[in-house]
């Protein structure tokens, strides 16, 4: 994988200012979230929260209004949006925007895969909303030639299944990123993530661990995966299967950090002969670390901890036995496979889903404890 910039965190809010207004430039709304808002979800202070958006204010494109909030010029956003008309293809990407390491790592997969063609690319979030989902569906069904699409509260029914039919009729070619639904036809790039359960939990096993825990998403189509292959997992290596020893949360309880570490703590005091813990993803484990941390315990030390997808690129310095997030090779295989797509008239008699093999990190997260 190519070495990537890191962003800077102002540059990380900017971008996500900028995506949400050219997601409403065309609505009767302009007034972007809040900055509480701005700052929950992205994971910065509201100082940097701040400085962003002065950044936007001094180019004219936001305004403020005393007592009311923060505004975008919809004049201006339109003038800045304008269709590439050069551009061989016109491609949308609509992801949910709560895993920052994983979106940016899609985003810059995709726009290095089309680098020598010419391609106009626009991202779309939904904040894992069906409402804002069906919205940039909408918005995307004309005038695009193609979309990369991170399905939304995917384990769950979903009412935009319509909208998804109308696209398919109209052969706007679409190929889902990480979550789909599992009652559509579609075509798809997941992560094996049976396989990443039986590498987890069996690094736990072997290291003498029978009482495993879970902290899950149910709302997406990975969450109930992770969970699935965690249970056979469990079975397989004659650990103990409990359901007090699995916690699962809604994807929105990622953003409340305070809320979530007091749930997790909860949960840990219900559990006390568990020794390890599963985390379906990084947030949920920086939140678990975070919480021993407050009540003086250590990974590895009081309870050994192993994350799925993790999505940051720092996996080595922190110790943490996990599968690798490989957001950047799906988004990779998800632009070639939409190109592919996007070029075959008969794309619909064909099978364009493939399944990513785990990469798997040993840290020093877990605790021997067989002596």
């Amino acid at each position: 994988m190519p070495a990537k910039t890191k962003k800077s965190k102002k540059n990380i809010v900017i971008d996500y200012v900028m995506t949400y207004i050219d997601q409403y430039k065309f609505t009767s709304n302009n007034k972007i979230p809040s900055e509480v808002f701005l700052t929950q979800r992205l994971s910065v202070c509201r100082e940097t929260v701040r400085k962003a958006l002065k950044v936007l204010q001094d180019e004219g494109l936001l305004y403020r209004v005393h007592g009311g909030g923060t505004y975008f010029d919809k004049q201006m956003a339109l003038s800045l949006s304008a269709i590439d008309s050069s551009a061989d293809f016109r491609i949308a990407i609509i992801i949910q925007g709560t895993d920052r390491g994983a979106n940016s790592s899609l985003v810059s997969a995709v726009m290095d895969y089309y680098s020598n063609i010419k391609v106009d690319i626009r991202i779309f979030y939904t904040d894992n909303k069906l409402s804002n989902e069906r919205r940039c569906l909408l918005s995307c069904s004309q005038g695009f030639d193609g979309i990369i699409i991170d399905g939304v509260k995917a384990s769950m029914g979903n009412p935009n299944l319509d909208v998804y039919a109308s696209l398919y009729q109209k052969n706007i070619p679409f190929i889902f990123y990480n979550n789909y639904y599992s009652d559509t036809h579609y075509p798809k790039i997941l992560n094996n993530d049976e396989e990443a359960a039986e590498d987890l939990v069996g690094s736990l096993a072997e290291k003498g661990h029978k009482h495993i825990a879970g902290l899950f998403l149910y709302d997406n189509y990975q969450g109930v995966k992770k969970y699935q292959g965690y249970a056979k997992s469990v079975f397989k290596h004659d650990c103990i299967f409990d359901d007090e020893y699995v916690h699962f949360f809604l994807t929105e309880d990622l953003v409340n950090k305070e809320s979530l570490s007091k749930s997790i703590w909860q949960f840990l005091k219900k559990i006390p002969s568990c020794t390890a813990v599963c985390c379906c993803n990084v947030m949920l484990y920086e939140a678990l670390k975070n919480t021993m941390m407050t009540h003086n315990l250590v990974i590895g030390r009081d309870l050994s901890v192993v994350c799925f997808d993790y999505s940051f690129e720092d996996y080595e310095r922190e110790g943490i036995t996990c599968t690798v997030s490989r957001s950047y090779e799906m988004g990779r295989l998800a632009a070639k496979r939409l190109l592919e797509m996007m070029k075959d008239p008969d794309y619909k008699r064909k099978d364009y889903s493939a399944v990513i093999s785990p990469q798997f990190y040993k840290g020093t997260s877990i605790k021997d404890i067989r002596f």
